[in-house]
């Protein structure tokens, strides 16, 4: 029985972001962390901005679609819960690499 890829870093990469739109991208394992976290960022941005104007335009009375409004502020609040968490467990890592004794 071959292991192949099993052993590599690259086999614990997702195989798809969360973040993803339709457009075709790079594979997640030739992106480095940065990037990726930079890509999640705007994107989180953008789904605040995103549910922001649907929920100014729900109370301006320019819309009467509730579920999307409510669909985009959901969506909105998942992506910036999930961003948090990624920065959380960067900071505890960072702070577990500092406690480290050379």
């Amino acid at each position: 029985m071959a292991l192949g890829k099993l052993g590599t870093v690259d086999s614990l990469a997702p195989s798809r972001s969360i973040f993803e739109t339709g457009e075709k991208s790079k594979a997640v394992s030739t992106i480095p962390f940065s990037e990726y976290f930079r890509e999640a960022l705007n994107r989180t941005n953008a789904l605040l901005m995103e549910a922001d104007a649907l929920s100014d335009d729900f109370a301006a009375g320019r819309t009467d679609n509730i579920h999307q409004v409510m669909l985009a502020a959901e969506k909105a609040n998942i992506a910036l819960q999930f961003t948090l968490q990624i920065r959380n467990k960067l900071l505890d890592a960072y702070s577990e690499i500092m406690r480290m004794q050379i």
